[in-house]
């Protein structure tokens, strides 16, 4: 099957060339997003391959579609940047990779907590400046803590667990509950009162018309003074502007991130000689008690392995026929 890989990073290229070693598909690697602009280039192939970054709205299937493409293969859980109403009207299929490394997105989530508690970045960059003062660097032990985990599938379950080999209180928020996780003490609650109770609070749910800014300023009007947020789901799930007043007012005494709401235009891109044109991502880097990551949480071998794993195997079950249950419906 002809494809075009679209949003390419020399990395994927060769985990995604090394599970197709016998050169069953004939894979086109475009460094640039799948877009309006771009979409002429997947003319006179069979699929598109894309990232959470490309825009596949009802404008772009219907130039995929006159392009007879067949699938569009998400190389990503998430799917909400695609018109998935358009594509199937086009008889357009769609397939993804529903779980790749959960470990890899929950340990980062940890992560985040540990160096913004143990602030362990500036006393990298104070020592190596030769400061070994102690002065604003205390923390606060993560044993005994109430962790507020929003979203309990896999990752937020890997995440629970995590947690509570810190010795955490875990209290959970998730339209279905997991047995194993109450089992081992994770304590489900009402949305509100898990804002109210935690210390932490965790997201990992994924974004859809119903959850996209959850996290406003009615819901951090609940929260605890001084609260720490951490997101490794999506962006959209904050409202930044809320989130801005929320660490203005001291409601929110921690905040990291390693996704964001717009994350389209400045992540994957090394904008170092650039001017940042985007005021809410300014104001947030300008925040000492906020920690940006460049949507990394899933960059480790075994996830970037996982996904051309999966991702060819989609191509190869496509073209085959075979049923899938990575297709979305």
């Amino acid at each position: 099957m002809k494809v075009a890989v679209f949003s390419t990073k020399y990395y994927e290229r060769e985990f995604l060339n090394n599970y197709n070693k016998d050169n069953k598909h004939q894979l086109t690697f475009f460094e640039m997003a799948l877009n309006t602009q771009t979409v002429h280039l997947a003319t006179d192939f069979d699929a598109v391959s894309i990232q959470l970054n490309d825009k596949v709205d009802a404008a772009v299937i219907a130039q995929l579609s006159k392009s007879k493409i067949r699938l569009i293969d998400l190389r990503s859980a998430g799917y909400d940047n695609v018109d998935v109403k358009a594509a199937l009207k086009n008889k357009i299929t769609i397939m993804r990779v529903p779980a790749y490394s959960p470990e890899a997105i929950a340990e980062h989530a940890v992560a985040l907590i540990l160096t913004l508690d143990r602030k362990t970045h500036k006393a990298y960059n104070r020592v190596r400046e030769n400061n070994f003062s102690l002065q604003n660097l205390m923390g606060f032990n993560l044993n005994g803590k109430t962790i507020g985990v929003v979203g309990t599938g896999k990752i937020g379950a890997v995440f629970c667990n995590i947690m509570l080999g810190f010795g955490c209180k875990i209290v959970a928020f998730d339209l279905i509950e997991s047995k194993v996780l109450i089992r081992k003490g994770v304590r489900y609650m009402a949305f509100d009162k898990l804002l109210e109770t935690s210390d932490i609070i965790s997201i990992h749910c994924p974004l859809t018309p119903k959850t996209r800014h959850l996290l406003d300023k009615k819901a951090f009007a609940k929260m605890k003074p001084g609260v720490m947020l951490i997101n490794t789901s999506r962006g959209a799930l904050i409202k930044t502007s809320d989130a801005i007043t929320a660490l203005k007012k001291g409601i929110l005494g921690y905040m990291g991130i390693d996704v964001y709401e717009g994350e389209q235009k400045i992540f994957f891109k090394d904008l170092s000689a650039a001017v940042i044109k985007d005021d809410l991502i300014e104001r947030l880097m300008s925040f000492n008690n906020v920690i940006i990551t460049p949507h990394q949480a899933f960059f480790t071998q075994e996830a970037l392995n996982e996904i051309a794993r999966i991702t060819i195997g989609n191509f190869t079950d496509f073209e085959n026929g075979v049923h899938s249950e990575n297709e979305v419906k």
